[in-house]
């Protein structure tokens, strides 16, 4: 069914995926006859692209109509939502409608059943920042793709140092490509330390840092991420999600739980290998001091949506979690 509806906060995945549509459907000569790029925010836009996508293919290769940030999965009129179910089943095979967003559909809606019924619907929402295993997996595949070879520390240190930032991710391994043109071995972390750009600190190094009480790393990383215009919430989230599972690990571990699958249940870890090394990262840590920090984090939360100045209400909040391991 030539109908597709990309959606998530992962835009430069979104991007990548319709620019390989756009090379494998669209004959170059016949590209400004066959191409349609539609804002879903003008008026009538989904009217114009179903029109679009209707019209008959000129010269060679196919038609490809794109609707940009739609809305058709947010809100949809009766009027709409009639011509929905009239064209999506008679879209021609070699015109392609593709819609994309940010916003997750609603799945509730008419016009989201009927688009999921006819179109091909692709998820790209960003790694949770904490999913180490998840985004150690990403990077493998985005270097496989790109002809990158990493040794699994370099691997480990990219994620470290980028996250789930893709677009940085993609930029850093064609960089490490084109230096590995000449090489034969995987690239090291001696490698990833002098080519890769740490300036843009992980949110996990700041909750690494604030584990192990240390103030001033703490300071200086938020003053970091805030710079590279990291959203604080984004980054409250991230550190809520990583403190409650080291407090669901040790928790578990102190309880006297042995086995490794049901601790990773627990905390919603993918891997339960992971666990080996979590293990000794919180050997000097109680399941107590680790809960101690969720209330924290909440009152921290709280604060940036009532409008509190970001960098102040974070150093404020990091030197108070330090404390709890500094006891």
């Amino acid at each position: 069914m030539p109908i597709y509806l990309l959606w998530g906060e992962d835009d430069f995945a979104i991007t990548k995926t319709v620019k390989k549509k756009l090379e494998t459907l669209l004959d170059p000569n016949w590209l400004q006859f066959n191409y349609d790029k539609i804002y879903g925010d003008q008026p009538n836009a989904m009217e114009k692209a179903l029109n679009q996508a209707m019209t008959s293919v000129f010269g060679m290769g196919k038609r490809l109509v794109w609707v940009i940030n739609t809305t058709i999965c947010q809100e949809c009129s009766e009027e709409v939502f009639s011509q929905l179910q009239q064209i999506l089943p008679a879209i021609p095979e070699d015109s392609h409608l593709l819609l994309t967003s940010s916003k997750k559909p609603d799945f509730r809606l008419k016009s989201t059943k009927l688009l999921k019924k006819y179109a091909e619907v692709q998820e790209f929402s960003l790694i949770s920042p904490w999913k180490t295993d998840e985004l150690i997996n990403q990077v493998k595949c985005i270097s496989q793709e790109i002809g990158v070879q990493l040794t699994p520390k370099a691997t480990e240190l990219l994620v470290e140092f980028i996250g789930n930032n893709t677009r940085k991710l993609s930029y850093e391994l064609e960089k490490l490509r084109l230096y590995s043109l000449d090489q034969t071995m995987p690239l090291d972390i001696d490698i990833i330390t002098t080519l890769v750009n740490a300036s843009s600190q992980s949110s996990l190094q700041l909750a690494q840092a604030i584990r192990q009480g240390n103030k001033e790393r703490s300071l200086q990383l938020i003053a970091d991420l805030i710079a590279h215009n990291e959203p604080a919430l984004k980054l409250v989230a991230t550190l809520v999600g990583q403190f409650r599972t080291w407090a669901m690990v040790k928790l578990q571990i102190e309880s006297g739980q042995k086995d490794d699958k049901v601790i990773a249940k627990a905390a919603d870890i993918a891997n339960p290998k992971r666990l080996y090394f979590l293990r000794r990262e919180l050997k000097s840590f109680s399941g107590q001091q680790l809960l101690a920090t969720l209330p924290v984090l909440l009152e921290l939360e709280f604060a940036l949506k009532q409008g509190g100045y970001a960098l102040a209400s974070l150093q404020t909040k990091a030197i108070e979690l330090c404390q709890i391991f500094s006891r």
